[in-house]
């Protein structure tokens, strides 16, 4: 099968393209670059010994991925490309529903255009909203609390509708909670352009002096000890996911969401320690005051996931934080 992957050199993406070519499928990434670079496609052939075609694709432009489609005969569709940023979606909203939103819709036509019928859609646990503070299901109501999760959320609405009107197209969103992490190699992971947005990569920085310190939004919330909570999932498990994800889709039809997480909740400091003990060095950080449109808790209940597929994630806290550090590391000497 060849494999259409959008952002497929990004984070989540191109450790995707890894499983993929590991697993014998042909791959085409569409990327415009605009937080990643060309450089990941080299590192992803390198690692999984396979050979990737990238095509430097802009999703606002439906004609540019309308003959991606097309002159590649795809047989079907992972859709990573997307900003991601809450705080940066409240500062700039029109901009996140111009990209994740308006991106979607020129994917969806080009796929229905050229007969394409299988697609893998990366949501996002952030629909879920603050309204939760134990294990979240599926069947929970989507409240989502910024611009970025409203974005996620009305993508899933449209291919919902979508669904509805071609009974033979298979959607499968995967609402996964905060993917960290690396490779195990070492060369590749988190490393976008600018300062990095998330978490986990901003540890490692701080750990090496690339970053002052870790800012730490808000220790008050109703939380074990006051900061944030968050359910934190291996890259590569999340890659396996996808990769499963898409062979599911293949003899199924209409819409189907299910959350890609390891159900275990950690808070911002709980990471920041384990960090320091997995890795064997310290990170300096700083209390702030809360983020417009972050959320207290968000965990997941991935069991329908392993009921489905007989599939859960296997990497441990301390495993997610070597292998980001290992990362760092030799990002950091290559800077």
């Amino acid at each position: 099968m060849a494999i259409l992957v959008t952002g497929g050199a990004g984070f989540i993406g191109s450790h995707t393209c890894v499983e993929l070519l590991e697993h014998g499928f042909e791959v085409v990434v569409a990327d415009n670059y605009s937080n990643s670079s060309p450089a990941v496609v080299g590192s992803v052939q390198a690692l999984a010994g396979g050979r990737i075609t990238a095509r430097n694709v802009d999703l606002h432009d439906g004609a540019q991925i309308d003959r991606v489609v097309g002159e590649h005969r795809v047989d079907a569709v992972i859709h990573f490309a997307a900003r991601k940023s809450v705080p940066e979606s409240v500062r700039i909203p029109a901009e996140y529903y111009r990209t994740n939103v308006t991106g979607t819709v020129n994917l969806v036509r080009a796929m229905l255009a050229h007969g394409v019928r299988h697609l893998v859609f990366s949501s996002s646990c952030s629909v879920y909203g603050d309204q939760y503070s134990e294990q979240i299901t599926e069947l929970a109501r989507p409240v989502p609390t910024n611009p970025y999760a409203r974005s996620k959320l009305i993508c899933e609405q449209i291919l919902g509708d979508v669904c509805g009107a071609h009974p033979d197209l298979s959607v499968l969103a995967l609402r996964y909670f905060n993917p960290v992490g690396a490779h195990p190699s070492g060369s590749l992971g988190e490393n976008p352009a600018g300062a990095p947005a998330n978490l986990m990569p901003r540890i490692a920085q701080a750990a090496t002096g690339r970053l002052e310190r870790v800012q730490v939004f808000g220790t008050d919330y109703p939380t074990k000890d006051g900061s944030a909570v968050r359910d934190y999932i291996h890259v590569m498990d999340v890659a396996e996911a996808h990769r499963i994800g898409l062979e599911y889709t293949r003899d199924r039809s209409g819409m189907r969401v299910l959350n890609i997480g390891t159900g275990r909740g950690v808070s911002v400091l709980e990471l920041i320690d384990t960090f320091q003990e997995s890795c064997g060095v310290l990170v300096p950080y700083e209390v702030m005051g809360r983020r417009p449109g972050d959320v207290a808790s968000l965990i997941a209940d991935p069991s329908l996931a392993d009921q489905e597929w007989g599939w859960r994630p296997t990497r441990q806290l301390p495993t997610m934080c070597r292998d980001a550090w290992r990362f760092e590391q030799r990002t950091a000497t290559c800077a």
